[in-house]
C-alpha cells in the first residue's frame, strides 16, 4: 500500500491541444503494473472545455462540483451538474467542459486499451459549437 498526500499527485495546467480555456488536472491513480484504470479531477474555469474526443474503452465523469455541458456529435449538448454521473461509451466522439458562468470540477475515469492508449483527441470545440450548447 502506499498513500499519496496532495502535493505528491501534481495539479497541472491542461495542454492547450487538449483544451480551450483555463483548465487544469490532478492525476489521482495512472495505469500501472495490472491496472489500465486512470482517473483525474479536471477543473474547468468558465466557458473552458475539452477539444472533441474519443476513448477506445468507455469513459466515466462524475461532476462533483458547478455546471457544464457535454455533448456526442450529431446530438444537442446536454448540462451536466454536481452530482451527474456520465458514461461515455467506447469510441463515442464527444467534448465536455463548464458552462459560461461557472466552473466546473469532475472527476474523469478511463481505462487504457491493449495498446496503452485512453483517449484520442480530435479538433477544439469552435466558438460557434460552443455557443451553440447554451
Amino acid at each position: 500500500m502506499k498513500i499519496f498526500g496532495n502535493g505528491e499527485r501534481g495539479c497541472k495546467k491542461a495542454p492547450e491541444a487538449w483544451f480551450s480555456g483555463d483548465a487544469w488536472m490532478d492525476a489521482v491513480v495512472e495505469p500501472g503494473g495490472l491496472s489500465r484504470l486512470q482517473a483525474l479531477y479536471v477543473t474547468y474555469a468558465p466557458g473552458a472545455r475539452t477539444a472533441w474526443h474519443t476513448h477506445p474503452v468507455r469513459q466515466v465523469l462524475h461532476v462533483t462540483s458547478g455546471t457544464g455541458w457535454i455533448q456526442l456529435e450529431g446530438e444537442p449538448a446536454k448540462r451536466i451538474r454536481s452530482g451527474d454521473v456520465v458514461v461515455i461509451e467506447a469510441n463515442e466522439n464527444h467534448w465536455h467542459g463548464a458552462d459560461a458562468t461557472h466552473t466546473m470540477v469532475h472527476l474523469a475515469m478511463q481505462e487504457s486499451d491493449e495498446t496503452g492508449k485512453n483517449v484520442v483527441w480530435g479538433r477544439h470545440v469552435t466558438a460557434e459549437e460552443y455557443i451553440a450548447a447554451g
